[in-house]
């Protein structure tokens, strides 16, 4: 398949990660801080985020409030409304996996799992429910993730099969036959704060792999940067660019503005639907939450297998 210079990035190079995933940990702090508020204004709900977040971080927000309100007042100046895109993220996605175990779902890929807890605290993705998950991440993170895991509920759970992937050395069609995956199966692959940090050949092959080795009616949700956040030329582009450069997990891929649809299709998929900050502002934000500002620069993506 060729890829058009229009939508793809042009950085195709592959960047060897150590350790295990910081933006994991600063996705769950998100997690922790939604979940503390009162109910009435909380938008996601995540008891078990706080496992994955450095207890010292934790004690210091507890001890130095003023402090933990300075920082995020600065990153909320270098990054206006990401927090509250990412949080509408985690309740968007958590809505639609609902909605795919309701409609017939049978199985859940979680592509860049990192500490995603939804089969762990979803009814709908439980040990007794007819979903079974696989948990696909880098062999760091996810090893780290499992300890977490073990400690929380003393061992692993039987439902999920996690599957070790360097999804910058690896293909997903290498790991995933071998540890039980069905194509046969109606599947919903999930991928979360994953797409940006992959090189543009490795979303290609991703996709290819959903397209051709998975049920029809299957489907793929995920979210991504517009491209001109992955070029960050400059303002709050090239704020977020030089963050998750400095974290050791530099953005790699990004869609044009406005070619989500045609990208997609062009991959073989079809039913698509953009979902944009407008869209999940109005969805999320009103009432008491009103005021909250939410990021243009991210948007989710969801398409059918046929």
């Amino acid at each position: 398949m060729q890829k058009s210079d229009s939508i793809m990035g042009s950085n195709d190079t592959k960047v060897k990660r150590k350790g295990s995933s910081k933006m994991a940990e600063l996705i769950a702090l998100h997690r922790v801080a939604e979940s503390a508020l009162p109910e009435s204004q909380r938008i996601c709900y995540d008891p078990y985020a706080v496992h994955f977040v450095d207890p010292e971080v934790l004690e210091c927000a507890r001890k130095n409030p003023e402090k933990t309100k300075a920082m995020r007042e600065h990153y909320e100046r270098l990054f206006p409304g990401l927090g509250n895109s990412i949080r509408a993220r985690v309740r968007y996605f958590d809505d639609f996996v609902r909605a795919a175990a309701g409609e017939g779902m049978e199985q859940l890929v979680i592509l860049g799992a990192g500490y995603d807890t939804r089969p762990y605290r979803m009814e709908k993705l439980k040990g007794n429910s007819n979903v079974k998950v696989f948990e696909v991440d880098h062999p760091e993170t996810q090893s780290l993730k499992k300890e977490k895991i073990e400690m929380i509920f003393g061992g692993l759970p039987d439902h999920i099969v996690y599957v070790p992937v360097d999804f910058e050395m690896e293909g997903i069609d290498q790991k995933l036959p071998g540890n039980g995956y069905d194509r046969s199966k109606k599947t919903l692959f999930l991928m979360e704060g994953l797409v940006m940090y992959i090189p543009p050949m490795a979303v290609d092959e991703m996709l290819s792999f959903i397209v051709n080795n998975s049920a029809k009616g299957s489907e793929v949700l995920f979210d991504y940067f517009i491209q001109s956040v992955v070029d960050g030329t400059s303002g709050t582009e090239k704020n977020m660019r030089d963050f998750a450069a400095q974290q050791g997990e530099p953005f790699l891929f990004g869609i044009e503005d406005g070619a989500a649809e045609v990208f997609l299709k062009e991959r073989g998929f079809s039913r698509v639907q953009n979902v944009t900050s407008d869209d999940y502002k109005n969805a999320y934000f009103c009432g008491a939450n009103k005021d909250r500002a939410v990021c243009n620069l991210l948007s989710f993506v969801h398409a059918v297998v046929e």
